[in-house]
């Protein structure tokens, strides 16, 4: 790698602390414990396996992945993330390693997870080669990655294609949605994988009504926040708007509440 991309993947970590440190990713994390649980149902650990899960937020998949008493480590670079991480596991009386660290560089041995997940976490790290290397890296041979990620198509697609239409991507940068392709998975671990098998799968989201979901997003989502305050009141109506169009495409409610529709990809792979 170039030391010009390698300065730009830094920059662009850098701003991404930013954006996730704004609001409260929690808020909007509550909705991800249908993919978790489905997540560690499929990769199946056991009592005693050691978990990583990376990219994790406020610790959602690493808190279901300690209930089936396995030693867990969560892994985020974000510091507020961590500690609200830290404080759910207090709060449960659950005991898990969480460490601030970045995906593209994980703190961590080689070789020392049986298990390593992600529920909408590493797929957003801008250099997705250094972060794929790096799951493989730590896995265990014959061990499990499994990750819930965006596709392409349907809310996630929409959602994000909406967020980038008002602030576009950094330039050189590839989407986070290759991460939700089987030719994207294919590049990024089939390398070190002996098999690669995904399954598009959906979670319903819940709110009182679309405009619920879009004020969730606003005062909570640091994406949304950071584009909005880049932009000028008009434009900013105009974003929210285009937000309530993406969640009323998906609700499936017919009450005036608003259940979501999400179409994800979850993706089981075994390390060589």
């Amino acid at each position: 790698m170039s030391k010009k991309t390698s300065a730009l993947y830094a920059e662009i970590t850098e701003n991404q602390k930013k954006t996730w440190s704004a609001g409260d990713f929690n808020q909007i994390a509550r909705q991800n414990w249908v993919m978790a649980e489905a997540l560690c149902a499929a990769v199946d650990p056991h009592p005693g396996q050691r978990v990583l899960d990376v990219a994790c937020g406020s610790g959602t998949a690493a808190l279901v992945a300690e209930r089936r008493y396995c030693e867990v480590t969560g892994i985020d670079y974000v510091p507020e993330l961590i500690e609200r991480a830290k404080w759910r596991a207090e709060a449960n009386g659950q005991e898990i390693d969480f460490r601030v660290g970045d995906a593209q560089e994980l703190p961590l041995p080689g070789d020392s997870f049986d298990v390593v997940i992600s529920v909408y976490g590493v797929q957003f790290a801008p250099d997705q080669e250094k972060a794929a290397s790096e799951l493989l890296r730590v896995c265990k041979p014959g061990g499990m990655i499994g990750l819930a990620g965006p596709v392409p198509e349907g809310w996630s697609g929409d959602f994000f294609a909406t967020h980038g239409k008002y602030m576009p991507p950094p330039p050189g940068v590839k989407p986070p949605l290759r991460w939700g392709t089987n030719d994207g998975l294919k590049e990024l671990l089939g390398p070190g994988c002996s098999s690669i098998r995904s399954t598009k799968r959906k979670a319903l989201q819940y709110y009182r009504s679309t405009d619920h979901a879009v004020e969730v997003f606003g005062q909570w989502f640091g994406p949304t926040i950071r584009a909005s305050e880049k932009l000028d009141k008009n434009e900013q109506q105009n974003l929210l708007n285009d937000l309530k169009e993406v969640f009323s495409r998906y609700n499936r409610a017919t009450n005036g509440t608003a259940i979501v529709e999400n179409t994800y990809l979850q993706t089981i792979a075994r390390c060589k």
